[in-house]
Protein backbone atom coordinates (compact mmCIF):
# COMPACT_ATOMS: atom_id res chain seq x y z
CA UNK A 1 0.00 0.00 0.00
CA UNK A 2 1.59 3.45 -0.82
CA UNK A 3 2.23 5.23 2.26
CA UNK A 4 0.74 8.83 0.73
CA UNK A 5 -2.64 7.18 -0.51
CA UNK A 6 -5.06 8.84 2.40
CA UNK A 7 -6.78 4.96 3.85
CA UNK A 8 -10.48 5.05 4.27
CA UNK A 9 -12.20 1.93 4.29
CA UNK A 10 -12.97 1.21 0.27
CA UNK A 11 -9.30 1.95 -0.37
CA UNK A 12 -7.84 -1.05 2.15
CA UNK A 13 -10.68 -3.79 0.34
CA UNK A 14 -9.96 -5.81 -2.57
CA UNK A 15 -12.86 -6.90 -4.98
CA UNK A 16 -13.89 -10.61 -3.65
CA UNK A 17 -12.58 -10.41 -0.45
CA UNK A 18 -14.46 -9.36 2.75
CA UNK A 19 -12.90 -6.37 3.79
CA UNK A 20 -11.66 -7.56 7.49
CA UNK A 21 -10.12 -10.82 6.05
CA UNK A 22 -8.55 -8.48 3.40
CA UNK A 23 -7.57 -5.92 5.77
CA UNK A 24 -6.14 -9.38 8.05
CA UNK A 25 -3.88 -10.49 4.89
CA UNK A 26 -2.65 -6.96 4.24
CA UNK A 27 -1.74 -6.16 8.15
CA UNK A 28 0.42 -9.52 8.11
CA UNK A 29 2.28 -8.50 5.27
CA UNK A 30 2.87 -5.48 6.70
CA UNK A 31 5.30 -7.77 9.66
CA UNK A 32 6.64 -9.16 7.62
CA UNK A 33 10.68 -7.88 5.47
CA UNK A 34 12.99 -6.87 6.98
CA UNK A 35 11.59 -2.92 8.54
CA UNK A 36 8.33 -4.19 9.09
CA UNK A 37 6.58 -1.11 10.92
CA UNK A 38 7.03 -1.64 14.82
CA UNK A 39 6.89 0.39 18.05
CA UNK A 40 9.81 0.90 20.75
CA UNK A 41 8.73 -1.58 23.58
CA UNK A 42 11.82 -0.34 25.36
CA UNK A 43 10.19 3.59 25.47
CA UNK A 44 6.91 1.84 26.06
CA UNK A 45 7.64 0.33 29.12
CA UNK A 46 4.61 -1.56 31.17
CA UNK A 47 6.47 -4.75 31.02
CA UNK A 48 6.06 -4.61 27.24
CA UNK A 49 9.55 -6.68 25.54
CA UNK A 50 12.44 -4.14 25.55
CA UNK A 51 13.16 -4.10 21.93
CA UNK A 52 11.19 -3.00 18.61
CA UNK A 53 7.83 -4.79 18.53
CA UNK A 54 6.02 -5.35 14.69
CA UNK A 55 2.72 -4.40 15.10
CA UNK A 56 1.67 -7.88 13.77
CA UNK A 57 3.49 -9.11 16.75
CA UNK A 58 2.10 -6.47 19.20
CA UNK A 59 -1.60 -7.28 18.35
CA UNK A 60 -0.89 -10.77 19.85
CA UNK A 61 0.64 -9.50 23.14
CA UNK A 62 -2.45 -6.74 23.81
CA UNK A 63 -4.54 -9.87 23.51
CA UNK A 64 -2.85 -11.61 25.96
CA UNK A 65 -4.31 -12.17 29.49
CA UNK A 66 -1.21 -10.92 31.28
CA UNK A 67 -0.87 -7.67 28.90
CA UNK A 68 -2.46 -5.27 31.39
CA UNK A 69 -4.57 -2.03 31.20
CA UNK A 70 -2.07 0.61 31.53
CA UNK A 71 0.25 -1.08 28.78
CA UNK A 72 -2.76 -1.34 26.08
CA UNK A 73 -3.17 2.39 26.83
CA UNK A 74 0.12 3.47 26.50
CA UNK A 75 -0.02 1.54 23.19
CA UNK A 76 -2.88 2.85 21.82
CA UNK A 77 -1.94 6.42 22.85
CA UNK A 78 0.80 6.06 20.90
CA UNK A 79 -0.91 4.50 17.77
CA UNK A 80 -3.51 7.24 17.67
CA UNK A 81 -0.53 9.35 18.01
CA UNK A 82 1.08 8.24 15.02
CA UNK A 83 -2.10 8.18 12.75
CA UNK A 84 -2.72 11.32 13.76
CA UNK A 85 0.45 12.39 11.52
CA UNK A 86 -1.59 11.54 8.40
CA UNK A 87 0.71 8.53 7.48
CA UNK A 88 -2.05 6.21 5.87
CA UNK A 89 0.80 3.08 6.98
CA UNK A 90 -0.05 4.18 10.46
CA UNK A 91 -3.75 4.06 10.09
CA UNK A 92 -3.27 0.93 8.65
CA UNK A 93 -1.83 -0.50 11.75
CA UNK A 94 -4.10 0.98 14.33
CA UNK A 95 -6.33 -0.92 12.40
CA UNK A 96 -4.64 -4.11 11.81
CA UNK A 97 -4.23 -3.72 15.60
CA UNK A 98 -7.26 -3.66 16.56
CA UNK A 99 -9.39 -6.16 14.27
CA UNK A 100 -10.14 -8.31 16.92
CA UNK A 101 -12.43 -5.76 18.38
CA UNK A 102 -13.65 -4.93 14.87
CA UNK A 103 -14.66 -8.15 14.47
CA UNK A 104 -16.98 -8.13 17.52
CA UNK A 105 -18.88 -5.02 17.00
CA UNK A 106 -18.99 -6.19 13.04
CA UNK A 107 -20.50 -9.68 14.10
CA UNK A 108 -23.00 -7.43 16.37
CA UNK A 109 -23.93 -5.29 13.76
CA UNK A 110 -24.13 -8.26 10.92
CA UNK A 111 -27.18 -9.05 13.91
CA UNK A 112 -28.84 -5.88 13.69
CA UNK A 113 -28.33 -4.61 10.10
CA UNK A 114 -28.27 -6.12 5.99
CA UNK A 115 -26.13 -2.99 5.45
CA UNK A 116 -22.07 -3.39 4.81
CA UNK A 117 -21.40 -3.40 8.25
CA UNK A 118 -17.46 -4.08 7.70
CA UNK A 119 -17.04 -0.80 5.89
CA UNK A 120 -18.86 1.45 7.98
CA UNK A 121 -17.62 -0.25 11.03
CA UNK A 122 -13.94 0.41 9.62
CA UNK A 123 -14.93 3.99 8.24
CA UNK A 124 -16.20 5.21 11.64
CA UNK A 125 -13.50 3.36 13.36
CA UNK A 126 -10.79 5.52 11.43
CA UNK A 127 -12.67 8.83 11.73
CA UNK A 128 -12.10 7.83 15.62
CA UNK A 129 -8.50 7.84 16.00
CA UNK A 130 -9.06 11.91 15.29
CA UNK A 131 -11.10 12.85 17.27
CA UNK A 132 -10.62 9.75 20.67
CA UNK A 133 -9.93 11.53 23.98
CA UNK A 134 -6.07 10.18 24.66
CA UNK A 135 -6.25 11.66 28.66
CA UNK A 136 -9.27 8.95 29.10
CA UNK A 137 -8.53 5.70 30.24
CA UNK A 138 -9.86 2.68 27.89
CA UNK A 139 -8.02 4.25 24.78
CA UNK A 140 -9.05 0.90 22.32
CA UNK A 141 -12.24 1.00 24.17
CA UNK A 142 -13.27 4.26 24.06
CA UNK A 143 -12.47 3.73 19.72
CA UNK A 144 -13.87 1.08 19.42
CA UNK A 145 -17.53 2.46 21.33
CA UNK A 146 -17.20 5.28 19.32
CA UNK A 147 -16.85 3.44 15.91
CA UNK A 148 -19.78 0.82 16.82
CA UNK A 149 -22.36 4.05 17.90
CA UNK A 150 -21.78 5.99 14.69
CA UNK A 151 -21.57 3.07 12.15
CA UNK A 152 -25.09 1.48 14.12
CA UNK A 153 -26.68 5.25 13.52
CA UNK A 154 -25.57 5.59 9.65
CA UNK A 155 -26.70 1.73 9.31
CA UNK A 156 -30.01 2.84 10.49
CA UNK A 157 -30.49 4.77 8.35
CA UNK A 158 -29.66 3.24 5.29
CA UNK A 159 -31.87 -0.11 6.10
CA UNK A 160 -34.81 -0.73 3.96
CA UNK A 161 -37.37 -1.26 6.59
CA UNK A 162 -36.80 2.28 7.65
CA UNK A 163 -36.23 4.03 4.80
CA UNK A 164 -39.72 2.34 3.33
CA UNK A 165 -37.51 1.35 0.35
CA UNK A 166 -38.50 -2.07 -0.56
CA UNK A 167 -36.05 -5.59 -0.11
CA UNK A 168 -37.29 -8.69 -1.49
CA UNK A 169 -34.46 -10.68 0.27
CA UNK A 170 -35.96 -13.68 2.49
CA UNK A 171 -35.36 -12.44 6.34
CA UNK A 172 -33.17 -9.61 5.55
CA UNK A 173 -36.27 -7.00 6.44
CA UNK A 174 -35.28 -5.51 9.46
CA UNK A 175 -38.64 -4.26 11.15
CA UNK A 176 -39.00 -0.69 11.95
CA UNK A 177 -39.52 1.03 15.22
CA UNK A 178 -39.36 0.10 17.62
CA UNK A 179 -37.83 -3.44 16.44
CA UNK A 180 -34.54 -4.07 15.66
CA UNK A 181 -31.98 -2.31 18.04
CA UNK A 182 -30.66 -3.28 21.58
CA UNK A 183 -31.20 -0.27 23.24
CA UNK A 184 -34.87 -0.87 22.34
CA UNK A 185 -35.09 -4.31 23.61
CA UNK A 186 -33.52 -2.86 27.29
CA UNK A 187 -36.83 -0.43 27.29
CA UNK A 188 -38.79 -2.98 26.65
CA UNK A 189 -37.20 -5.31 29.40
CA UNK A 190 -37.89 -1.95 31.46
CA UNK A 191 -41.71 -1.35 30.44
CA UNK A 192 -42.03 -5.20 31.59
CA UNK A 193 -40.30 -4.72 35.04
CA UNK A 194 -37.90 -7.22 34.34
CA UNK A 195 -34.95 -4.32 34.85
CA UNK A 196 -35.02 -0.51 35.93
CA UNK A 197 -33.93 2.39 34.08
CA UNK A 198 -30.72 2.52 35.57
CA UNK A 199 -30.04 -0.90 35.11
CA UNK A 200 -30.95 -0.71 31.39
CA UNK A 201 -27.86 2.32 31.16
CA UNK A 202 -25.82 0.52 32.87
CA UNK A 203 -25.91 -2.91 30.69
CA UNK A 204 -26.18 -0.83 27.69
CA UNK A 205 -22.98 0.94 28.28
CA UNK A 206 -21.22 -1.40 29.64
CA UNK A 207 -21.75 -4.17 27.34
CA UNK A 208 -23.51 -2.93 23.98
CA UNK A 209 -20.58 0.20 24.02
CA UNK A 210 -17.83 -1.44 25.41
CA UNK A 211 -17.34 1.04 28.33
CA UNK A 212 -15.12 -0.25 31.12
CA UNK A 213 -16.95 -0.54 34.46
CA UNK A 214 -14.26 1.35 35.97
CA UNK A 215 -14.48 4.06 33.29
CA UNK A 216 -18.83 3.98 34.32
CA UNK A 217 -18.09 4.52 38.08
CA UNK A 218 -15.97 7.25 37.35
CA UNK A 219 -18.55 8.72 35.12
CA UNK A 220 -21.15 8.47 37.68
CA UNK A 221 -19.68 8.74 40.78
CA UNK A 222 -20.62 5.68 42.06
CA UNK A 223 -18.19 2.76 43.22
CA UNK A 224 -17.30 -0.27 41.31
CA UNK A 225 -17.80 -2.92 43.32
CA UNK A 226 -21.83 -1.95 43.71
CA UNK A 227 -22.36 -1.39 40.07
CA UNK A 228 -20.35 -4.66 39.29
CA UNK A 229 -23.24 -6.53 41.83
CA UNK A 230 -26.03 -4.77 40.40
CA UNK A 231 -25.19 -5.33 36.98
CA UNK A 232 -24.62 -9.26 37.53
CA UNK A 233 -28.56 -9.08 39.24
CA UNK A 234 -30.07 -7.28 36.45
CA UNK A 235 -28.09 -9.55 33.58
CA UNK A 236 -29.47 -12.19 35.18
CA UNK A 237 -33.40 -11.12 35.32
CA UNK A 238 -32.42 -9.65 31.62
CA UNK A 239 -31.25 -12.68 30.13
CA UNK A 240 -33.76 -15.03 32.10
CA UNK A 241 -36.72 -12.64 30.24
CA UNK A 242 -35.76 -13.05 26.56
CA UNK A 243 -35.00 -16.57 27.21
CA UNK A 244 -38.35 -17.38 28.55
CA UNK A 245 -40.13 -15.17 25.44
CA UNK A 246 -41.24 -12.60 27.88
CA UNK A 247 -39.26 -9.77 25.41
CA UNK A 248 -39.31 -11.71 22.60
CA UNK A 249 -37.32 -9.70 19.48
CA UNK A 250 -35.99 -10.86 16.12
CA UNK A 251 -32.88 -8.82 17.74
CA UNK A 252 -33.00 -9.86 21.69
CA UNK A 253 -30.55 -12.46 20.68
CA UNK A 254 -28.10 -9.54 20.37
CA UNK A 255 -28.17 -8.45 23.86
CA UNK A 256 -28.42 -12.09 25.43
CA UNK A 257 -25.15 -12.55 23.44
CA UNK A 258 -23.23 -9.64 24.50
CA UNK A 259 -24.30 -10.35 28.07
CA UNK A 260 -23.16 -13.88 27.94
CA UNK A 261 -19.60 -13.03 26.25
CA UNK A 262 -18.48 -9.46 26.77
CA UNK A 263 -17.60 -8.89 30.32
CA UNK A 264 -15.30 -5.90 30.79
CA UNK A 265 -12.81 -4.82 34.06
CA UNK A 266 -14.48 -6.95 36.13
CA UNK A 267 -13.75 -6.62 39.57
CA UNK A 268 -11.55 -9.79 40.88
CA UNK A 269 -12.42 -8.83 44.83
CA UNK A 270 -14.12 -6.77 46.98
CA UNK A 271 -12.97 -3.28 46.97
CA UNK A 272 -14.06 -0.65 49.46
CA UNK A 273 -15.95 2.33 48.09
Amino acid sequence: MDRRTPVTASAISRPGETLLNDIEYRFRLMGQGPSPLSVDGRSLGHGLPRRAIALSELSVILMHPSCGYAARDAVWRLLVQRARTGDPAWHAGAVGVALPGLRFKAYLLAKLFTGDVQAAIVEHFLRALSTVDLARPGVVGNLLSAAFSKARTELRDLEPASSGAPNHVPGAVVPPAPYGHPDLVLARAVNAGAITAQEAELIGVTYLEEVSLTAYAERTGQPRWNLYKRRTAAVARLRAAIESGELFDPYADVVNEATATLVLDTPTSRKRP
